[in-house]
């Protein structure tokens, strides 16, 4: 009974898994038509209109849409740099480094993970008893580098994995993790943007007061205002979180690998980890791109090598 009852979960996992992959172009189509009816609301009927009234009205109208189609251009250049970067893969046959000297695999990716029957498998330098602890992936068969995790929606491992996001229709891992931040961003500054600049016609609804417009434009004022705030809280949260696990150098994955060991090793203060994410040119801070400096210099950026803590290192090899 116990062996149907797993080989049941991993039917309804895989088909779970399945039906994410099928919801990708839905999801994208979903996300423009929310831009697509926010841009009616915003552009078309309301304030494109009233940089015409003249005096004020003009100057507040002008303001919004400035600010509105700034945050637009960088929150759509954040998405589909999110969705068509690769988040980084795992190369076939990849193999640790080893010290030339010693002999040793990189201690980056041989400590402080579990061992396997595969990792005992492996030739002299993955799994001899001097390194037992290096990671495999049981589904690819193959050597996982550091904080590396298997996606079983992508069907394959994920560097630096964060989390599958069906909005994004990607993994979000080492390579798009900036872009997927700013994506969020730059969403909850417009959708704080849209939510106050339609409030007084969402008030409106409930009052005496007068507005203008068919009645097919004033359900759509509605809408617009209500899905914008429902983004813009739920966005502030979810912001929130991973700037806080932007700041502890963890993913989402690892932020429960944490809660048995409070002793992070990869985290090496705010400033150097939230450099790991967003490089240290502050140019391309709040662009979803690196400058080919920080692409040189910084090998974490590629996703396979992170520097850890020394002290805790040290404990770990006693």
């Amino acid at each position: 009974m116990q062996k149907s009852g797993k080989s049941v979960m991993a039917w309804n996992v895989f088909k779970f898994c399945t039906a994410l992959r099928a919801l990708g172009s839905i999801m994208i189509v979903l996300v423009l038509g929310i831009i697509g009816v926010t841009y009616y609301v915003i552009v078309v009927a309301n304030y494109g209109p009233a940089l015409f009234h003249g005096g004020l009205d003009s100057f507040v109208a002008f303001l919004v849409l400035v600010l509105f189609h700034s945050l637009l251009v960088m929150l759509l250049w954040s998405y589909f740099t999110t969705v068509l970067t690769d988040p980084g893969g795992v190369p076939p046959n990849w193999r640790p480094s080893i010290d030339e000297e010693s002999g040793d695999a990189d201690p980056l990716v041989g400590l402080g993970y579990e061992g396997t029957d595969l990792a005992l498998n492996q030739p002299a330098t993955f799994g001899e008893p001097a390194n037992p602890q290096l990671r495999v992936c049981r589904k690819c068969n193959q050597c996982k580098p550091p904080r590396c995790h298997h996606c079983s929606v992508c069907g394959r491992c994920i560097l630096k994995m964060d989390h599958h996001c069906v909005w994004v229709v990607n993994c979000v891992g080492a390579l798009n993790y900036k872009y997927f931040l700013l994506f969020l961003f730059y969403t909850f500054l417009l959708t704080t943007l849209v939510t106050l600049s339609l409030l007084r016609l969402f008030i409106a609804f409930f009052t005496d007061g007068v507005i203008n417009g068919t009645p097919g434009t004033l359900v759509a004022t509605f809408v617009t205002f209500v899905l914008n705030l429902s983004f813009a809280l739920s966005i502030m949260g979810f912001l929130v979180m991973h700037i806080s696990l932007v700041l502890g150098n963890t993913t989402t994955i690892e932020a429960f690998e944490k809660k048995t060991n409070p002793k992070w090793r990869y985290d090496l203060g705010r400033r150097k980890n939230f450099e790991q994410v967003f490089g240290v040119d502050k140019r391309c801070w709040f662009i979803p791109a690196y400058s080919e400096e920080d692409l040189e210099c910084m090998p974490v950026l590629r996703g396979f090598e992170y520097p850890t803590r020394p002290d805790l290192d040290e404990l770990q090899q006693l």
